[in-house]
């Protein structure tokens, strides 16, 4: 109770942020205890909790871990439960850039956390300056419904011949 008092007085109120944090912690505290010395971690990361929001009555945001990142899902204390799913299985929730696919679990000390695997393991950062970039990028992506626009279409080709008869500016007033 009392660190879940100290993360809602860090994140200003804000039930997201301080889900996010009581994440990192449990999080922090497993790669003390679990995970110590395991060859999966990446010894350049540590553990962060990315951009938690709410959205649709959840917490989402991102863990990054030196064994993983996942967008994450879970939530809000004061909240409507999530529909009960059993451990493992999968949970297709939608989100502002679509549908996202996650694993429903169980985190001791914390309760339900759906995850959707980004990275693992997690090599490729050579530093956590690197991951939290990626984390940044990755849950704006997850949040902005322009992710799901199809793009512009192609520029109309140059034909050489239309080019060289002086009908391709024809053509392109034609079509505005």
């Amino acid at each position: 109770m009392q660190a879940d008092l100290a993360a809602d007085e860090l994140a200003g109120g804000d039930p997201a942020l301080a889900l996010g944090q009581r994440l990192e912690t449990c999080y922090r505290h497993i790669h003390a205890t679990a995970m110590a010395d395991v060859p999966i971690c990446n010894p350049a990361l540590g553990v962060a909790a990315t951009g938690f929001r709410t959205y649709g009555g959840r917490a989402f945001g991102i863990v990054t871990t030196p064994w993983f990142m996942n967008l994450v899902a879970s939530d809000l204390p004061d909240g409507t439960p999530s529909a009960p799913t059993g451990t493992g299985m999968t949970v297709r929730i939608g989100l502002p850039a679509g549908e996202v696919d996650f694993i429903a679990g169980e985190l001791d000390g914390f309760g339900r956390v759906d995850s959707c695997s980004l990275f693992s393991p997690v090599f490729e950062f050579v530093s956590m300056e690197a991951a939290l970039e990626t984390a940044d990028e990755a849950v704006r992506a997850f949040f902005d419904p322009a992710a799901l626009e199809p793009p512009p279409p192609p520029p109309a080709a140059v034909n050489r011949r239309d080019l060289l008869r002086g009908s391709f500016g024809k053509r392109e007033e034609v079509s505005e």
